[in-house]
């Protein structure tokens, strides 16, 4: 077993969930696609987490040391702690260089293009077949009502599912 390997296939559920028992997926599939662990110990490290007290996340540290002894363990849960660690970092360092233009130009031309992202994404939901004019309608509505910035986005998003449910149901 590569450890390195090993870290990285961790590193990664870690990354790309949101904790507790969002990692699962991920690891499940790597390390039972390199016949590193069993279903048997997903099943025990899924329990020992459920029974320890603290985070859900812990089942990480518990699969590592069944599938990989104590440098499993550890390498386990120096993956899990990285990602929130590197980001408590990040934050920190923010507050030093945010007032910098080069700093709020790069905020300004993500947050384009998560825009752009959202709006390619809605174009492509609304062209998809089954939407008539009555959705072209819901998505205008909530568009110009979010523009306004005068109804909170949460009531935007009751009132579009709402609409959407009467609309179509």
């Amino acid at each position: 077993m590569n450890p390195l390997l090993y870290f990285l296939i961790f590193l990664k559920a870690s990354l790309f969930s949101t904790g507790g028992l969002g990692n699962l997926p991920s690891l499940h599939q790597d390390l039972l696609g390199n016949g590193w662990a069993t279903e048997t110990d997903f099943g025990k490290a899924v329990a020992v987490g459920q029974i320890t007290p603290g985070p859900n996340g812990l089942w990480v540290i518990a699969l590592g040391y069944i599938t990989f002894g104590w440098l499993g363990a550890l390498l386990a849960l120096i993956a899990i702690v990285l990602p929130p660690f590197i980001v408590l970092l990040v934050a920190a360092g923010y507050q030093k260089i945010e007032h910098y233009p080069a700093v709020r130009g790069l905020l300004r031309g993500l947050s384009l293009a998560v825009v752009g992202s959202l709006l390619a994404t809605s174009c492509a939901l609304i062209s998809a077949p089954g939407i008539d004019w009555r959705g072209w309608v819901v998505a205008l509505v909530t568009v110009l009502v979010g523009l306004t910035n005068r109804v909170h986005v949460i009531f935007i998003l009751v009132g579009a599912g709402a609409a959407g449910y009467i609309f179509f149901q």
